[in-house]
């Protein structure tokens, strides 16, 4: 089975996640992935909070990364990957009620079927996979730096108020 990678560099700017969004959506429809297909909309979703934590919380440019054709020939898994600058971990926040953020990493872990981070030089790789056709959240793995590289939450703090003068 052949697997597909393609990548787009991410500047530290807000603004930068609509174009992650058009991209992917362009990127899944290259795939054969109608744009109406839950898995599709789960997958741009996903981008959108990914990336969001890499250029607001982090404040860091950072890289997507979609993989598609990986896992069974007839279900298909796509794994994105958002690997940035910034060491700090992904911590998720539990929003109440009125909140108008901190529910990123739970909307990932819900619409993914696997999700972590991992270290990756000064940095770190937030990764979620999710299998085409299923209807998300099963089997999810652990938060962490563990391996298999592995999708993460979203950040407490900017990185730069994390770094040392």
């Amino acid at each position: 089975m052949q697997v597909l990678q393609v990548q787009l560099e991410i500047g530290a700017d807000p603004a930068e996640v609509g174009r992650a969004r058009r991209w992917v959506r362009s990127r899944l429809a290259g795939s054969g992935m109608e744009r109406d297909e839950p898995t599709a909309e789960s997958l741009v979703l996903i981008v959108s909070e990914l990336v969001t934590n890499a250029v607001v919380h982090a404040g860091c440019p950072a890289v997507l990364r979609i993989l598609f054709g990986l896992g069974a020939a007839d279900a298909g898994t796509v794994r994105v990957e958002v690997a940035d600058e910034c060491a700090t971990p992904p911590s998720p926040r539990h929003a109440r009620g009125d909140d108008t953020g901190g529910r990123g990493l739970e909307l990932v872990d819900g619409l993914a079927d696997r999700w972590g981070w991992q270290p990756e030089g000064a940095g770190k790789r937030v990764w979620c996979e999710v299998d085409r056709g299923s209807r998300g959240a099963r089997g999810r793995a652990t938060a962490g730096a563990v391996a298999p590289p592995a999708p993460a939450p979203a950040l407490t703090e900017p990185c730069a108020l994390a770094r040392p003068a």
